[in-house]
């Protein structure tokens, strides 16, 4: 009995120091692919990456702290998003046409000659032509007038 509890304490000792060395080895991985993916700055993947490795769980918790909040693909869908958003917003008009880039108020296109809009004939006024009353005057449109 005495000779088994020295070689049972030497596998246990054995065991919780590889389950250390597989915890810090994953933990040293898990860091260098997750800053991989935040980071293109090879000076900051290795900073990062020192620290899990010379620190372990107390380095793990300041890169945690410290880590770009957004991966680099979230940074360029997230730019994707915002540059779709600003072409929405200074879309310019274009001729149904020739696409030919308009004003709002062009009665015709000024390249193909295309009819856009038409005058009111009570406030001179521009008005779609597809519109029945002027929202100006409320005056109603009749087909002569186009």
């Amino acid at each position: 009995m005495l000779t088994v509890a020295p070689r049972l304490v030497e596998i246990l000792v054995g065991l919780a120091i590889a389950y250390v060395a597989t915890l810090w080895l994953t933990l040293v991985i898990w860091t260098f692919r997750d800053i991989q993916a935040r980071s293109t700055d090879i000076f900051v993947q290795t900073v990062a990456t020192l620290f899990v490795a010379l620190f372990n769980v107390p380095g793990l918790v300041l890169y945690l702290i410290l880590r770009p909040h957004e991966t680099l693909a979230e940074q360029y869908e997230r730019s994707l998003e915002e540059e779709t958003l600003l072409q929405d917003l200074k879309q310019d008009m274009l001729c149904p046409s020739c696409q030919h880039v308009i004003q709002p108020d062009f009665q015709m296109c000024p390249r193909c000659r295309m009819r856009l809009k038409r005058q009111c004939s009570e406030c001179d006024r521009v008005i779609d032509l597809d519109w029945s009353t002027c929202p100006y005057c409320t005056t109603p449109v009749t087909a002569a007038v186009a």
